[in-house]
């Protein structure tokens, strides 16, 4: 028994799977289908006769919108004469891309090219609403441009038209193409360019400052602002505002745009500024600048991961495109490496002199432990033997001195291993402050800085005492330093939340916006020409191991305070 022929699988493609039917709808009526026929521009002055003959042969067929009349690579057998309705000639490339080759009405023709050469159809035929066709088989085509010359000058204009508009179409989308391929190449070597900018600095400072700048320049931004993510407080922060003076400016996250943006990690382009609900104009009237449109983007790292905010304002030319934020999101990535090349750069500096400062102290402690102990143990003698009460407090200021100098160099030592162990104790703060403060006090009242207690908690607390004293010296000693004609220090105690607030407070020259969330690291000082830049960082190193929190809030040419948050317990 012979086996069953197995069926061929129906070949796809893109696009509607919908196909029109392929047996021919009953003949229509020899009256309507020739008025349909004279109407359309093949038969535009052919004979009426050779016409009528047409009808005999031909029939209309119907499709609803949406139906493939034919597809690409399909066998083409007959023509279709449109006599109602649109039809969209469509092609696809290999990688699916749809392009539109024309829109066909009432009257005009298509699928002449599979009947004149024979060859498989070069493109798709879609209805796109409900039409009708008269159909002319391949023969009826042959013997009519035998019979008719008008008929074939009508068929041949046509194919030549449409040939031409073709050309043009094709040319078009070749310069469309090309300029596009040229605008890409120029995005790229500004984000080539871009990146050498930003890759040429380790100071963070001024890194950030260029990456502003070679944004603000690419995407033709007349300002703009970039906001680092400060995981820790849960803050955004920028010492960098193009257009404006220097500032530290803080805002917590999910606050005003770029807060949004921060949280949610979304793009926020908005082309009138003043009809979004989002932008607050209160800051236009308060600055005197007019902002038309905004562009805020998250800054990500290549991990995806948000590390800081992009905030343009007003592009020179029209509205902040889409190409816009492909090159600021291009150009994160490369900030993002260059920002943490920076990191690594800095703490790799500050390890090095760490390592410098700390085999320098270790030296200095070896070689004067000795001596200074000498010197300790016979200034205790004299105190001792004399009974002449003034040379008992010079001893007392020679046995402190000594201390002092030895514990210093220490917690040089300390900070630069890395040392963090703490020794907790229940104390009195007023016996602590006050045994700390006679001592300090003498050196304050020999550069004319007042001393003015203001204890307002004086009870038990828990702290490593001989540290605390340390930060003690630390901050009265700035104090002094910001205060060079003298001033006023005052000291603070406060029970705050469960905590120990101890304020000091000067008189000074404050400290600089641009500087203020830097002076905690490391190395930096400012307006200090001795010191080795550490007595801050281990002001906050000892805070941090009590589990406390440093705040700063300072006014130039008014003065800082620099508070202390202890755990009571």
């Amino acid at each position: 028994m012979p086996k069953p022929k197995p069926k061929k699988k129906p070949t796809k493609s893109p696009g509607r799977k919908r196909t029109a039917p392929v047996s021919p709808k009953p003949r229509s009526a020899a009256g309507p289908v020739l008025a349909l026929l004279s109407r359309n521009i093949l038969f535009s002055g052919v004979n009426p006769k050779i016409i009528r003959s047409v009808v005999a042969g031909a029939h209309v067929r119907r499709f609803a919108a949406g139906d493939i009349i034919f597809d690409e690579s399909s066998r083409g057998r007959e023509m279709y004469c449109l006599t109602r309705g649109r039809v969209r000639i469509n092609k696809y490339t290999k990688f699916g891309v749809e392009s539109l080759l024309g829109v066909l009405h009432e009257g005009d023709f298509f699928g002449e090219l599979s009947v004149v050469d024979g060859m498989p159809r070069s493109a798709r035929a879609e209805a796109m609403d409900e039409c009708s066709a008269v159909l002319l088989s391949q023969q009826e085509i042959r013997r009519l441009t035998k019979e008719s010359n008008e008929f074939t000058f009508n068929l041949l204009t046509n194919m030549a038209v449409r040939l031409r508009t073709m050309d043009q179409t094709f040319m078009l989308e070749l310069d469309r193409s090309a300029l596009a391929t040229k605008a890409q190449v120029n995005r790229l070597n500004m984000l080539i360019e871009a990146s050498k900018s930003v890759n040429s600095a380790i100071e963070i400072d001024k890194l950030l400052g260029l990456i502003l700048d070679a944004a603000s320049r690419s995407i033709n931004a007349d300002r703009g602002t970039l906001f680092m993510l400060d995981a820790a407080t849960g803050e955004l922060w920028s010492r960098v505002a193009q257009g404006n003076n220097i500032v530290e400016i803080r805002l917590p996250v999910g606050k005003g745009l770029a807060g949004y943006v921060a949280k949610t990690g979304e793009v926020v382009n908005i082309t009138d500024a003043y009809k979004d609900p989002r932008f607050n104009p209160e800051i236009d009237k308060k600055s005197g600048y007019k902002t038309r449109n905004v562009l805020c983007m998250p800054m990500r790292d290549k991990d995806g991961k948000i590390f800081g905010v992009f905030q343009f304002l007003n592009k020179r030319e029209g509205p902040f495109l889409a190409e816009d934020e492909s090159f600021i999101d291009a150009l994160s990535v490369h900030a993002s490496i260059a920002l943490e090349n920076a990191r690594l750069a800095r703490e790799m500096v500050q390890s090095e002199r760490l390592s410098a400062v700390g085999k320098m102290a270790s030296t200095i402690i070896h070689d004067i432990k000795n001596p200074m102990g000498t010197l300790r143990m016979y200034a205790q003698v004299i105190k001792k033997k004399t009974g002449d009460s003034e040379s008992a407090g010079l001893a007392d200021e020679m046995i402190r001195q000594v201390d002092r100098f030895v514990n210093m160099t220490q917690e040089i030592l300390d900070f630069s291993r890395g040392v963090s162990e703490i020794h907790l104790e229940t104390i009195v703060l007023e016996d602590v402050m006050e045994g700390a403060l006679s001592f300090i006090e003498k050196d304050l009242v020999k550069r004319n800085v007042n001393v003015v207690r203001d204890f307002r908690f004086t009870g038990e607390c828990t702290m490593d005492v001989e540290k605390m004293v340390r930060v003690f010296y630390n901050l009265a000693g700035n104090a002094a330093d910001a205060m060079k004609d003298g001033g006023t220090l005052t000291i603070r105690t406060e029970k705050l939340d469960g905590m120990i607030a101890i304020g000091f407070t000067d008189t000074g020259c404050g400290i600089p916006d641009e500087i203020r969330s830097r002076i905690l690291e490391p190395f930096f000082t400012y307006g200090k020409r001795h010191g080795t830049g550490l007595g801050l960082s281990i002001v906050k190193k000892i805070v941090d191991d009590h589990h406390g929190r440093l705040e700063i809030e300072s006014v130039v040419n008014q003065g800082t305070t620099f508070r202390l948050l202890i755990p009571l317990s």
